[in-house]
């Protein structure tokens, strides 16, 4: 029986758990043909072959049990590139472009010195280097999985600005003096019923889970950070939805400044930044 693109389209009813059915679908059909989405629509009587249908079946059928789309097709877009994943790291999430954007408007020296803790894919450090061809920055990441990826991911996008190493968030970092550390850490508490939803399922636990309903990370890095900042350098830090208010008074405890909690695309508390003053 010959299956067209308008046949397999029709099939994200199936996906009752998903927000986005349709778009997984299609997203599934365009990288089978290697396509982009617009032929789906250019050709919706196009059928597939026999390897087509069964690569299809097999990827819906992953989609069915909740496999992320991303870990599905193997790469994510951030910040308008395109990133390898796997699940030794988080999937890069839109939110997070809130904190690539704070990070670009600030007044930095032309040759500034970035550290991105817990780099991932290397999605954040990345986006910054695109942007901005003569800042230095540092990539370090605890899990060796992870460094291999982004460092993969640094090497096909050609940024030469980024150096991508293994450390234990500050440990293997021999070098202070920098004008902005930036960090997406765990902040999500173990007994938070959203481990069990959705694409985090997929996701090392390590990469998303904190001691002291999710702060302990972010005291960590507030506390640390002071010892590698520049006089008047800043640090800023992605954090959950509930938890602004927290993670600003963290900031002050530690003696940041001009501290401001930041919103995300769905006005949501997201990032959170403050200026150590030295």
């Amino acid at each position: 029986m010959n299956v067209t693109i308008l046949t397999c389209m029709r099939r994200a009813q199936e996906l009752k758990n998903s927000d986005s059915a349709r778009l997984d679908v299609e997203l599934l059909l365009a990288h089978i043909f290697d396509k982009d989405r617009s032929y789906l629509y250019t050709w919706p009587e196009k059928c597939l072959t026999e390897d087509q249908q069964e690569q299809f079946e097999s990827l819906l059928g992953e989609r069915l049990k909740g496999k992320p789309i991303a870990h599905l097709l193997g790469h994510r877009e951030f910040w308008g590139l395109s990133f390898e994943v796997d699940a030794s790291t988080l999937i890069p999430r839109p939110d997070t472009e809130t904190l690539v954007e704070a990070a670009l408007s600030l007044s930095l020296p032309i040759e500034a010195k970035v550290i991105d803790l817990g780099t991932g894919t290397g999605a954040i450090a990345m986006a910054l280097a695109s942007e901005k061809p003569s800042w230095h920055l540092l990539a370090v990441d605890h899990s060796q999985a992870a460094v291999n990826l982004a460092q993969r991911n640094q090497q096909r996008l050609q940024l030469s600005n980024v150096i991508v190493q293994s450390s234990d968030w500050f440990n293997d970092i021999e070098d202070s003096g920098y004008h902005l550390i930036v960090s997406n850490p765990p902040y999500i508490d173990k007994n938070d019923p959203h481990l069990a939803q959705g694409d985090v399922r997929f996701e090392p636990l390590t990469a998303l889970v904190a001691e002291d309903e999710g702060l302990a990370d972010i005291r960590h890095i507030l506390h640390q950070g002071r010892q590698y900042l520049l006089p008047y350098g800043w640090l800023m830090l992605e954090h959950g939805y509930r938890q602004g208010a927290a993670v600003f008074q963290l900031f002050e405890e530690f003696g940041y400044q001009q501290v401001k909690t930041l919103q995300d695309f769905g006005y949501n508390d997201r990032v959170t930044m403050g200026q150590f003053v030295g």
